[in-house]
């Protein structure tokens, strides 16, 4: 680890063991870290028949693709999802991450929703996953503001389709109106906010409300630019707000952060992985 990024790190593993709080917000890069890549060759074998009859480059275009039928709308979304939520992702990177934060005081905030810090073991009352689960269904309509957990379906779904149909007992269907199901996912404003999810956001407002002061850090993974604000403005305004607080952001090539704060800011321009793993085996 060439000097600066070890200083960096240094100061990072000091932040971390010096606060009395910590809020994580992880996005996109920080499963990327954990080897969960929507291209290359994790792609390829898994999707080998679809890449071969529509030509798609990776997972999440694919995911937008207008199938002729319910039956192969299914094959393709059962194995996305078989893969991305329910599979164990290649490196443990979310374990590791909740090592650090054992024993200590912290809420996580991600914008992901394949919900590895699940895998990962972590308190689900330290958690808010703002933009869904891939875990889940809901009504298409929605008719109601309700979701259903999809792992028994979804991997029936994997286990017996045949040329990238699923049988056509299999495909969910709304239970009040009828409806097909859809994945619980914000994309647009059929995004169904259920009990848990609203339980979820208090607990997260709480925890702000009762850290405004203090040290704590907010400690940004993997966010990058497509919704910032759900947490990199944020952690930037309380950062701000509070002469205490601390921001640490690592993302690789895309560590950032305000003007207003950077002399109480660390960027670290490097793997989340190689970073987490470090700072755990120096302790």
């Amino acid at each position: 680890m060439e000097d600066t990024l070890r200083t960096q790190v240094e100061a990072f593993a000091e932040t971390l063991r010096d606060a009395d709080a910590i809020i994580v917000g992880a996005g996109a890069g920080m499963s990327t870290a954990a080897g969960m890549h929507y291209t290359g060759t994790r792609f390829t074998e898994h999707f080998t028949d679809f890449i071969d009859v529509y030509g798609f480059t990776d997972m999440y275009s694919g995911g937008f693709y207008s199938f002729p039928s319910p039956r192969e709308h299914w094959a393709y979304w059962s194995r996305y999802v078989h893969l991305n939520r329910y599979t164990p992702a290649p490196r443990d990177t979310y374990r590791v991450l909740l090592d650090l934060l054992a024993g200590r005081d912290y809420f996580v905030v991600t914008t992901n929703v394949d919900h590895q810090f699940q895998q990962a073991g972590i308190d689900r009352r330290r958690l808010f996953y703002t933009q869904g689960d891939f875990g889940l269904f809901q009504c298409s309509v929605p008719c109601h503001n309700e979701t259903y957990d999809n792992e028994t379906v979804i991997t029936q779904m994997v286990a017996h389709q045949t040329n990238r149909q699923v049988p056509e007992d299999l495909i969910p269907w709304c239970p009040r109106c009828g409806a097909p199901m859809a994945m619980n996912l914000r994309a647009d404003l059929t995004f169904v906010e259920d009990v848990g999810w609203y339980q979820a956001a208090k607990r997260y407002q709480g925890f702000l409300a009762a850290h405004k002061t203090g040290r704590v850090l907010y400690l940004e993974l993997g966010v990058g630019g497509n919704t910032p604000g759900i947490i990199k403005y944020p952690f930037w305004q309380r950062t701000f707000a509070n002469a205490q607080a601390r921001f640490v952001c690592i993302n690789a090539g895309q560590a950032i952060t305000d003007e207003a704060i950077r002399a109480r800011s660390i960027t670290i321009n490097a793997d989340i992985d190689a970073v987490l793993r470090q700072v755990r085996d120096d302790r």
